[in-house]
């Protein structure tokens, strides 16, 4: 989606901005891995023991799509074994927004659902 100031920007599908945001963020696993960067998880391990219980494959390809994308940064805290602290870059801190209104919306139209923790912003 990246292009040059004199070439247009090559778009998968359309120049659709929903569906480009789908792109980047639209699968079951995408905003509840920011969800929970948003609430304060840091660390593989951390983000492993969500209560969605999303598998160890699926989340080690999430966080690499997400950093590619510039939606989160990652930093080495630990050389052997290497691990890494996981944060929003100003890009996917603005998807908090988009989070809390899905809070908004869940919680006004399907019944029994409730936020483990508020997101900032109140959710």
């Amino acid at each position: 989606m990246k292009s040059s100031k004199n070439e247009s920007p090559s778009f998968a599908r359309s120049p659709c901005p929903v569906a480009n945001a789908l792109e980047l963020v639209g699968d079951q696993w995408s905003l509840l891995v920011i969800r929970d960067l948003l609430l304060g998880k840091r660390t593989y391990n951390e983000l492993l023991d969500s209560p969605e219980k999303i598998p160890t494959s699926t989340l080690a390809n999430r966080l690499k799509r997400l950093e590619d994308t510039g939606i989160i940064d990652r930093v080495a805290y630990q050389e052997r074994p290497p691990r890494y602290a996981y944060s929003l870059s100003a890009k996917g801190a603005d998807l908090g927004e988009i989070l809390l209104a899905f809070v908004r919306w869940g919680k006004r139209y399907i019944p029994g659902t409730k936020t483990l923790k508020p997101l900032k912003g109140g959710g």
